[in-house]
């Protein structure tokens, strides 16, 4: 009963020990650039609750500092920033208790009088992309230039670009312009290919004091190969452990066992009349027990009752 026990909290450990969750990020205001003193939501959906999902973020200033201490307010797996500050400019991402990781969103915060409306998520490729140039207040004249990589894309009398069937030429950083008013942050406009596998979350930097992409998403990608690896080394000491017990358990049903060697037991040579075969019927009947002699056995067992 005591084994059966503990090969189903074997593999009740296994399951709960590789198990792959999940995560995606999503903010409330669908773009990447927002004015200060505004308010956003940005919320872990999540496909297992109790993983423990949290938003955290790296900024110019600090790395992967958790929601609910030094910034938002933290109501179950979203944080909420109710005034955003120019040091709110960072990538937010979800993080679990065990280090899984979600997609990761730039935010940009500015105190500037416009600002680029572009998608906060990866564009698919053969999608549209509409990129829209704001002001804090309505401007009565909202032609806008639109830039890419600084180069004047073209300008557009109603302050909204539409982009037709993205490629990966298209993917750069995206800006724009507003006489007399201003010009907004750049912000990175990132393009994905249709996918044939899952595809893989995006890691943007903002600006050039964030962490570079490629380093966030190696290491994360790092992170998860160490607990898969952990994963195995656990399952294989509880494996051996299984065997130890199952072991214990049957020598102990068993009984001890007296184990006798060859040499314990030693038979002499019996010697028996070789012409018993030639002699007639009447010379048989004569034999005595003196014909055939028996050496006395000597075993372990006579010696040990000694």
């Amino acid at each position: 009963m005591e084994e059966t026990h503990l090969q189903c909290l074997l593999f009740l450990s296994l399951f709960l020990c590789c198990i792959s969750t999940r995560a995606s990020l999503t903010v409330s205001s669908s773009f990447s650039q927002l004015f200060v003193e505004k308010s956003v939501s940005l919320r872990c959906v999540e496909d297992d609750s109790s993983a423990g999902w949290t938003v955290r973020r790296n900024t110019s200033e600090k790395t992967r500092i958790e929601c609910g201490g030094d910034w938002g307010e933290r109501v179950g797996s979203s944080c909420i920033i109710n005034y955003t500050v120019l040091w709110d400019s960072g990538v937010y991402w979800c993080e679990s208790r065990e280090g899984s990781t979600s997609n990761s969103i730039p935010i940009t915060v500015t105190d500037g009088a416009v600002i680029l409306q572009s998608p906060v998520l990866p564009v698919m490729e053969g999608h549209n992309v509409s990129l829209s140039c704001q002001t804090k207040s309505p401007a009565s004249n909202p032609s806008s230039d639109f830039y890419k990589d600084g180069s004047l894309i073209r300008t557009e009398p109603t302050g909204h670009m539409t982009i037709h069937h993205v490629a990966k030429s298209d993917e750069g950083l995206y800006k724009c312009n507003i006489s007399s008013h201003g010009e907004s942050p750049p912000s990175w406009i990132y393009v994905t290919e249709e996918p044939t596998t899952t595809a893989q979350p995006s890691q943007i930097s903002v600006t050039g004091n964030l962490s570079s992409t490629s380093a966030s998403h190696f290491t994360h990608s790092l992170l998860t190969v160490l607990w898969s690896v952990s994963c195995l080394s656990v399952l294989v000491a509880l494996l051996a452990v299984v065997w130890l017990v199952k072991r214990y358990y049957q020598r102990k049903t068993e009984g001890p066992q007296v184990e006798v060697e060859d040499d314990d037991i030693i038979y002499s040579n019996i010697k028996i009349l070789h012409n018993l075969q030639n002699q007639t019927t009447k010379d048989k009947e004569f034999l005595t027990e003196t014909d055939v002699v028996y050496s006395l056995l000597s075993s372990s067992f006579e010696t040990s009752r000694q």
